[in-house]
């Protein structure tokens, strides 16, 4: 049988595995410490009075908390002329559904916002199968105001993957606390972390999950692929 790495001995796999894992533990203390820095970063308070478009009607930023005290909002690809939702985006929506109740009983809410119209929002939703909650921006400044909406010197808008986290206090203050666009919100794919643990890896081309060279809607896997928008 060929392949490409060395066959060893079990002895001699346990070194090489140890020795990788001491390489394991320092990154996961980076990763503590920097999860600390993050709570430290210092917040800005959010007076702008935006308005979202929901089935249920016009929503202020303070009603997408939904009682709870934090929110996480994804900055979902979507723009006003696109036929469907971005593909790396929708990769990464497929995990929400199960994280939510989980994340509800932490007191963290988490939706999305995109700028299409509500009704494209709600057939793609409505295709893809999911139930998180997913809010139009349109007409409003948010996106831009929140770096998820770039304008460009042509006229052309570009649209951002991205998170951000939004606290409410109990005065009914809202404070933006963090954001993270492309490869920062790439954690929250978890396929992506099952494989990092796989024999061949992520086995792609593509810098992270937008550019991805195998990533599909998950109803298009049998299809010919197709270019996302933020990729084209």
């Amino acid at each position: 049988m060929q392949t490409p790495h060395p066959v060893v001995s079990r002895p001699q796999w346990d070194a090489a595995r140890e020795a990788l894992l001491v390489r394991e533990k320092a990154m996961t203390r980076a990763q503590d410490a920097l999860a600390r820095d993050r709570l430290d970063l210092p917040w800005v308070r959010v007076d702008k009075p935006y308005q979202f478009q929901s089935a249920g009607g016009p929503r202020g930023l303070a009603d997408l908390f939904d009682g709870k005290r934090q929110l996480i909002l994804y900055h979902f690809m979507y723009g006003p002329d696109w036929e469907e939702g971005c593909v790396g985006c929708s990769f990464l929506a497929d995990h929400l559904d199960s994280a939510l109740m989980h994340l509800r009983h932490h007191d963290v809410s988490v939706v999305a916002v995109s700028r299409a119209p509500l009704a494209k929002l709600d057939a793609f939703k409505q295709r893809m199968g999911w139930r998180f909650d997913w809010f139009s921006s349109e007409g409003c400044d948010f996106n831009f105001d929140f770096h998820a909406s770039v304008p460009q010197a042509d006229g052309s808008v570009e649209e951002r993957s991205g998170a951000s986290a939004f606290y409410s206090d109990p005065d009914g203050e809202i404070f933006h606390t963090y954001s993270a666009f492309e490869r920062g919100v790439e954690r929250l794919a978890g396929a992506y972390n099952y494989l990092d643990f796989a024999p061949l890896g992520r086995n792609e081309t593509g810098p992270h999950f937008n550019l991805g060279d195998w990533v599909r809607h998950h109803d298009r896997y049998d299809d010919a692929p197709k270019a996302c928008h933020a990729c084209a």
